[in-house]
């Protein structure tokens, strides 16, 4: 293959990317938060924006500099994910859980609006995608090492996987929030149980990764066995 046509695969190995199923679980519970698409369409971008920022640090070190991930080490890159989607979803739970005390408390809150929502989730996308973006550096590096020898290139390709992630998980979060936002416009107790399915579903998936690489993969046994992926 020629070097144009691996940097075009990557780009849409990145777009693929970004539809693994903890980005979109993650993503999910942040949109069915938002009410409009217009604050909801930004998500996938910072997402996208930590995810490739981390891929490009560590993936260029492990080019550039030969760095080894250990299996001790890459395990717990991956528990992090694992970790902070049952913190994702808790929060979404209560979000959820207050949004219901004020429908059914009006008087008691209408003068006291939450503050720092926007920022809040304005920072979280960026911060879940960084977390992504540390788990997957190891096996995306390791893949383009396999094929590209000159550095160059090969950060030429993280750089253009991690477009793709981005462009992928745009089209991913502006697909989720239409829907969303439809249903926050129109149906209030329906745009509840999105965000409480949502939460439910980040607390689960994070569990079952906790499990699996800390007891499956032996990070909490005391005998690690990882492949990067």
């Amino acid at each position: 293959m020629s070097l144009a046509a691996i940097l075009a695969l990557g780009f849409f190995l990145g777009m693929r990317h970004a539809t693994d199923a903890d980005h979109v679980v993650a993503v999910s519970a942040i949109v069915t938060r938002e009410r409009t698409l217009r604050a909801a369409a930004p998500i996938g971008l910072l997402w996208g924006l930590g995810h490739t920022a981390t891929i490009l640090l560590v993936g260029g070190a492990i080019v550039l500099f030969g760095l080894v991930i250990s299996p001790r080490l890459g395990l717990g890159m991956e528990l992090s994910v694992g970790v902070m989607l049952v913190l994702l979803g808790t929060l979404n739970l209560r979000g959820v859980a207050l949004e219901v005390v004020r429908v059914a408390r009006p008087d008691e809150h209408a003068s006291s609006p939450a503050r720092g929502h926007a920022a809040t989730w304005s920072r979280r996308p960026l911060f879940v995608g960084l977390v992504h973006g540390l788990a997957g550096s190891a096996a995306v590096a390791l893949l383009v090492l396999g094929t590209l020898r000159d550095p160059v290139w090969a950060l030429a390709y993280l750089l253009v996987f991690g477009i793709g992630t981005i462009g992928g998980m745009m089209l991913v979060t502006v697909a989720l929030a239409v829907p969303v936002a439809a249903a926050a416009r129109h149906f209030e107790d329906l745009h509840r149980v999105l965000g409480l399915v949502t939460g439910l579903a980040s607390v689960a998936f994070g569990l079952v990764l906790v499990y699996e690489i800390g007891i499956v993969h032996g990070l909490f046994t005391g005998h690690p066995e990882w492949t990067p992926r």
